[in-house]
C-alpha cells in the first residue's frame, strides 16, 4: 500500500530550529523580547489593527480574554455546541454559564437566528467559533448583539488569515483568540495569541497572564502563570513568514478536492468570505465511521472527526436541547487531509478513495 496520508502534519523547518537555538544561546528563555516582537508581528501580518497578547495556549487565551472582558458568575455567554470543549470551558471557568445555540448547515458556525432565540436577561455575550477556518456570520451576529446590547468574543483558534467582507477574523470582537497548537495553520510549538479591541482589555490580559502584576510584587488581580516563552515566540515568528504561502496551498488543495470529489457533501464558502481550510470537512450521509475506517484501511488516507460529541452532550454541560444542525453535523462530518504537505499524487489518491467509497456506499 502507498504511504499513509496523515490528516494533519506540522511543518517545522531549519529556520524554526535555528530560532530556538538563538534564544537558547541568548540566555533569556522566558517571556522577553521575542514575545514582544511576535505580538507586534502577528497583528501586522494578519492586518488586525489592534494589540495582541501572547499566552501559553489557546485555551488560556480564551479564558483570560473572558476574564479581561468582565465575564463572571451569574452571566451567560452564547456559544456553539458543535466545537471543541475549550470554547464552553473558557466561559465556565469564569463562573459564567455557556448557553448552546445551533449552527448553520453550510458554514458549521453559529446561526444568528438560533443565537437570537437563546438570549435571556442574563446574556452578556456571544462567542462564535470560526470553525475549520471559515468565518462565522459576523454581520448577522453583530445585529443580534446590537439589538440586545451584547459583546462579541471570537474563537479564532482555527482561522488564522480568514476574513469576511475584507475584515480579518480577529478584528470583530472585544477579543479574539488564535491557537498556536502544532496542528493549526501555524504554530509556536504550543501557545495562543489574543487580539484586544481596547487598551483596558489588553492591560488586563497582560495582568492575568503574569500572576496579576505589571510591576513585580505589586499584584493588582488574582492572576495566572500563562506566559509564553521566548522559545515558543521565536518559533512563531518564523512560522509567520511561511503561513501565507501555506494558506494559499491549503486553498489550492481544497479547490482541487471540491472540483473532483463526488458523492459526499463538499464544504461551501459564503459570499465575501475567505476560508483558510484548517480542515477540509465533508458530509458523509451514511455510516461516516465506516467510511473513515475504509479510507484508512483500503487507501491509506487519514481523516478526522471534529466533533462527534456536541458540547451539550458532554458530562460537564449536559442539556436537553433541540439543535438539529449540530446533531446532524456531529453524525456526518469528516475532515479530509488538506495540509500544505500534500503532493498532487496524495490529492489524487484522496479523490480516488472518496469517490470509490461513495459509489460503493461504504
Amino acid at each position: 500500500m502507498n504511504d499513509f496520508i496523515p490528516p494533519a502534519k506540522p511543518l517545522i523547518g531549519e529556520e524554526e530550529r535555528e530560532a530556538v537555538s538563538r534564544v537558547m544561546r541568548s540566555g533569556m528563555v522566558a517571556q522577553g523580547p521575542e514575545v514582544a516582537a511576535f505580538e507586534k508581528e502577528f497583528s501586522e501580518h494578519f492586518g488586525l489593527g489592534r494589540a495582541c497578547v501572547a499566552v501559553n495556549s489557546g485555551t488560556s487565551g480564551q479564558h483570560l480574554g473572558m476574564l479581561s472582558s468582565g465575564i463572571g458568575p451569574g452571566m451567560e455567554v452564547i456559544v456553539p455546541s458543535f466545537t471543541f470543549a475549550a470554547t464552553a470551558n473558557s466561559v465556565a471557568l469564569t463562573g459564567a454559564t455557556p448557553i448552546f445555540a445551533d449552527i448553520e448547515a453550510d458554514s458549521f458556525c453559529l446561526d444568528p437566528a438560533s443565537v437570537a432565540a437563546s438570549v435571556t436577561e442574563r446574556t452578556v455575550g456571544i462567542m462564535p467559533v470560526h470553525l475549520y477556518g471559515h468565518p462565522a456570520d459576523m454581520i448577522g451576529l453583530q445585529e443580534v448583539a446590537d439589538q440586545h446590547g451584547l459583546k462579541i468574543f471570537e474563537d479564532a483558534a482555527q482561522a488564522h488569515g480568514a476574513s469576511l467582507h475584507g475584515t480579518p477574523v480577529g478584528a470583530f470582537g472585544t477579543f479574539a483568540m488564535f491557537s498556536l497548537y502544532p496542528t493549526k495553520n501555524m504554530t509556536s510549538g504550543e501557545g495562543g495569541m489574543v487580539s484586544c479591541a481596547d487598551d483596558e482589555v489588553e492591560r488586563l490580559m497582560r495582568l492575568y497572564r503574569n500572576q496579576g502584576m505589571e510591576k513585580q510584587y505589586h499584584n493588582e488581580v488574582v492572576g495566572f502563570n500563562n506566559r509564553m516563552t521566548d522559545i515558543h515566540a521565536a518559533i512563531g515568528r518564523e512560522q509567520l513568514k511561511k503561513v501565507g504561502a501555506w494558506t494559499k496551498q491549503r486553498q489550492a488543495n481544497a479547490a482541487f478536492l471540491s472540483g473532483n470529489i463526488e458523492g459526499v457533501g463538499t464544504p461551501p464558502v459564503a459570499a465575501a468570505a475567505v476560508h483558510v481550510y484548517h480542515q477540509y470537512t465533508v458530509r458523509v450521509a451514511q455510516d461516516r465511521n465506516g467510511f473513515a475506517a475504509a479510507l484508512k484501511s483500503e487507501y491509506g488516507v487519514g481523516s478526522g472527526m471534529f466533533y462527534p460529541v456536541p458540547n451539550h452532550r458532554l458530562k460537564p454541560f449536559m442539556a436537553d436541547l433541540d439543535l438539529p444542525e449540530t446533531e446532524l453535523a456531529a453524525a456526518q462530518c469528516l475532515s479530509l487531509p488538506v495540509h500544505p504537505s500534500l503532493t498532487q499524487g496524495d490529492l489524487e489518491r484522496i479523490v480516488e478513495a472518496v469517490n470509490a467509497l461513495a459509489r460503493a456506499g461504504a
